[in-house]
């Protein structure tokens, strides 16, 4: 069994994975638009104008899948209660993440030693996307 996130971006879905793809070394696994969809969604779902928003993007961060959308397009994206927990392979790879994370965004607890790992940090990125920084001890 395996968990995966799904963020909903609610409409900055795109810009979100051209940052990941630059901060994280994302790579793009599959993406459909909301005019790709087969099945026409019920009216008042999905405002006419967000046609190229994203419906659904799947995303490979490391060795993990991390999926997406656009959801419903309102602009109110919403990261409330879930943080995502990216593991570094050293305190240097640590720094470049928590840097390229913190770009645009609020750090919430800097980047340091702590008694359980060499470094630590806790950020919320220029989406709101709550991350903490680790190295494994």
């Amino acid at each position: 069994m395996e968990v995966q996130p799904y963020l909903n971006f609610d409409g900055s879905c795109e810009e979100a994975i051209e940052f990941y793809r630059g901060a994280l070394g994302a790579e793009v696994i599959m993406l459909v638009r909301n005019k790709e969809n087969p099945e026409p969604p019920p009216p008042n779902v999905i405002p006419p104008e967000a046609a190229d928003k994203i419906l659904h993007v799947s995303l490979r961060i490391g060795d993990s899948t991390v999926m997406a959308s656009d959801g419903m397009c309102q602009g109110k994206p919403g990261f409330n209660g879930v943080t995502l927990s990216l593991s570094a392979a050293d305190e240097a790879d640590a720094g470049r993440l928590f840097a390229a994370l913190s770009d645009g965004g609020q750090v919430r607890m800097p980047l340091a030693k702590t008694f359980f790992s060499p470094a630590f940090g806790m950020v919320n990125d220029r989406f709101g996307v709550p991350w903490m920084v680790i190295v494994p001890a």
